[in-house]
Order: structure tokens, then sequence, then C-alpha cells
């Protein structure tokens, strides 16, 4: 019994829980105090759990509920419970846009938003170049550098570390 209530619990968490894994989080908070899995001391001790583990929040934290309320195979239902909404909307989607991918209407679409992704992205990047986060001539060197290995198709992971060695042998450790 236990495992159908993870399952249907985090199931509609997936399905209902828009914004992100915080604004997840108070779902999250509302189907433990309901079904009494947890206390609300545990549930700050998970928060900061699922925050210090890799990957999103919301994923961490049905891992841990699961976990804590069912054991190894409670994890896993409540993990794929949290998971299936999203995936099952991906197939569908995915398989929708296979038929329609040559349509000229769709093209143009995909064409029109290109520059506006960039565009959000670009905006975001820029808010974050302020005095407080240290911006100067040795950031924009080490963003030029990134951006032409990047257009010299330089492995994204490789990037990232030559790109993290540098800004520590130019700032130094603090």
């Amino acid at each position: 019994m236990i495992y159908l209530q993870l399952f249907i619990s985090f199931f509609k968490i997936g399905l209902f829980g828009f914004g992100g894994g915080y604004a997840i989080l108070s779902l999250i908070q509302h189907e433990i105090e309901v079904h009494g899995w947890m206390t609300p001391a545990e549930f700050t001790d998970m928060v900061a759990i699922s925050q210090m583990t890799p990957g999103p929040i919301a994923i961490n934290s049905a891992t841990y509920v699961g976990f804590n309320t069912a054991g190894i195979l409670g994890s896993v239902i409540a993990t794929v419970a949290i998971v299936l909404p999203s995936f099952i909307l991906m197939i569908s989607l995915c398989k929708i846009y296979m038929k329609v991918k040559d349509n000229p209407y769709v093209e143009a679409a995909f064409a029109g938003l290109r520059p506006a992704v960039i565009g959000l992205i670009a905006a975001a990047a820029l808010l974050l170049m302020t005095p407080e986060n240290f911006i100067d001539w040795r950031s924009v060197l080490i963003f030029a550098v990134a951006v032409t290995a990047s257009l010299l198709k330089m492995h994204p992971i490789l990037l990232i570390a030559l790109a993290g060695a540098a800004g520590w042998l130019i700032y130094g450790v603090s």
C-alpha cells in the first residue's frame, strides 16, 4: 500500500509541479504532511541533503522521501513517479514533432525561436555581468577565449575544465 501511495503522490507532483524544484517543494511537503511520512525537522533535513547532492532538487527529494519511507524500492518508485509525467509528455511531443518537422510552418516557427532563445540566454548573461560579480578585463578575456573555443567545436566538458583552471590561475584561491 505504501508503494502505491508513494507512486500516486509523486506522480501528482510530477504532473502538476511547475516552476522548478523549489516550487515543487511545497507540493512534496504537503504530501509528506498528509501521509505522515516525515516530521518537519526531517523535511528540513531532506531539503538540505537534496540541495547538496548532484541533480535536480525535486528528484533528489523524491528519492529521499521514498527511501526514508519505504527503503530502496520506495526510492525507486518515488523517483520514477516524479519523472514519469515529464517523460510521457516529452515522448509524446517528440512523436508529434517527428510527424510535422518538415512542415514549412513548423520550420518557420523554429527559425523564429532560435534568435529568441539566443537573446534570452544573452540577457541572462548580461544580468549577471555586474560589478558585484567581479567583471574585469580578465573575465572578458576568459569569456572571449571560451566563445572562440566553442565555435571551433571544443568539447564542452574540456572547455568548462579549462575555463575553471584559467579562473583559478588568474584569480587564485581565496
